[in-house]
């Protein structure tokens, strides 16, 4: 099947294959025509598989091709509604419909927090038919008077499951008495754990359910390995691991901010081009960081969880997980960032003594074993591999082996849209300092980037921006 087989517009098929765009992804495939039908939708899909134009297309075709019913003289109101968590996947949508809508006459604005409103409220009265925006900004907005929702005709939530691990689900609470009731709804998530389902039975209207790739999953496009290594030569294993040319754009996942910073300014500091992207940072920054990594400036982009939820970088050829995630499912959304789309890609795993429960974790879900790569300079027999059926392994004790905090109460903000829970602030290894052959011959451990011994900074108990 080709994109052309699916009823869009001639304006849409010359945008995409302007874009180099042929053949859709099975979740395009299934989505496409019944949005195009205006039916509600229940999608469940992971990350890279091509979600974004399942909606974004079909909502550009029913825009054009529908006349604007009940519209206030002035400016044009907003007629569709795509909600989303992070602000770095708000802009990723906002490409997405630049990138696809080029040649209609269509209007969109993307919102959200920790920059100044007033260019955004410059687009919002111009006027605007889709709208691409964060929860706590768009009630900012509302509240203050700029955005009306009265004339919405197509609404979309977007990464519903992050929406309620980021303590967004009040937020949305609050929205969708907003809403217009004779309206079309689609509503996608990766997982779908009872609390999501609740909320999708309260939004959408006898849906058309279409689920591809469940979260247990991994794209078979993507390459594992792991690396069983002590934790305090991590670094020294990823000086290592990226003298190899072939990992050109890597995307490298720190559990803390902190651990972030000093993995960016460790590699910086051997010559490698890094930066790192996380909540503390500015909303320029990271845009700033982002844009770097995606034009080659910037070799690696050291990243924490919640700030890489939406990166979407052609080209990636690597993920390295420098620290195993706590939650199995966030390793799936981790290597998801490569490989998109059926193009193959690498992921690549360091995994200390602590992790090994993290790794039993993360094959039991996937339901493979991770193949260990030994032949490296820091290959030790002390850190044992993990095999896919054995006796569970004991998690370490304090914020490294906590679950995740639960939103305050049913899930509200508490006064931060971004949600009550906050990154770990662990400890993380210290950045290198001095190359592998140079430590051996001193026989000392790792020092931090700085010189001095690591501290756990405040960076990471400081309450994240709100979106």
């Amino acid at each position: 099947m080709t994109f052309d087989d699916l009823n869009l517009l001639p304006a849409l098929l010359k945008a995409l294959h302007t874009a180099g765009y042929e053949r859709p992804t099975p979740i395009q495939q299934q989505a496409i025509p019944h949005v195009l039908d205006a039916r509600d939708l229940l999608g469940v899909a992971q990350t890279g598989t091509g979600k974004t134009a399942a909606f974004t297309l079909p909502l550009l075709q029913r825009l054009h091709e529908a006349k604007p019913t009940n519209q206030p003289t002035g400016p044009r109101a907003v007629r569709a509604l795509i909600l989303t968590p992070t602000r770095e996947l708000a802009i990723q949508i906002g490409e997405s419909f630049e990138t696809y809508g080029q040649n209609l006459k269509l209007r969109h604005a993307v919102i959200f927090g920790g920059v100044s409103q007033h260019p955004q409220v410059q687009a919002l009265q111009r006027g605007v038919d889709a709208l691409i925006a964060t929860p706590g900004r768009l009630l900012d907005l509302i509240n203050q008077g700029y955005v009306n929702l009265k004339h919405l005709e197509i609404f979309v939530l977007d990464e519903a499951d992050r929406m309620l691990d980021m303590g967004f689900i009040n937020d949305i609470r609050k929205i969708l008495p907003l809403l217009p009731k004779q309206r079309q709804s689609l509503f996608f998530s990766a997982t779908m754990p009872p609390t999501i389902q609740q909320l999708a039975d309260t939004i959408l209207r006898n849906p058309v359910q279409v689920a591809v790739t469940p979260v247990s999953s991994t794209a078979e496009t993507v390459e594992q390995a792991v690396y069983m290594v002590e934790k305090t030569d991590k670094p020294y294993l990823l000086l290592e691991v990226l003298k190899n040319p072939e990992l050109r754009r890597v995307l490298v996942f720190s559990r803390t901010k902190h651990g972030a910073d000093r993995v960016a300014k460790g590699l910086t500091a051997k010559g490698i081009g890094a930066e790192a992207i996380h909540g503390n940072k500015s909303q320029n920054a990271r845009q700033r960081a982002l844009q770097n990594f995606k034009s080659g400036e910037t070799r690696v982009l050291v990243a924490t969880d919640l700030a890489a939820r939406g990166l979407d970088v052609d080209e990636l050829s690597h993920v390295i997980n420098y620290e195993l995630p706590n939650e199995p499912e966030t390793y799936v959304h981790r290597i998801g960032r490569t490989g998109r789309a059926g193009a193959a890609g690498v992921a690549l795993s360091f995994c200390d003594l602590e992790e090994r429960a993290y790794l039993q974790d993360i094959q039991r879900l996937i339901n493979r074993e991770i193949p260990v790569e030994d032949s490296h300079s820091y290959a030790n027999n002390d850190v044992a591999p993990v095999p896919l059926k054995g006796p569970n392994i004991t998690k370490p004790k304090g914020p490294a082996g906590r679950p995740p905090r639960a939103p305050r109460g049913a899930g509200a903000p508490g006064g931060s849209a971004a949600g009550s829970r906050r990154e770990h602030t662990r400890p993380a290894p210290a950045a290198p300092r001095t190359a592998p052959a140079e430590r051996r011959s001193q026989g000392k451990a790792p020092t931090a980037a700085a010189g001095k011994p690591s501290t756990n900074g405040r960076s990471g108990s400081r309450r994240r921006r709100r979106d």
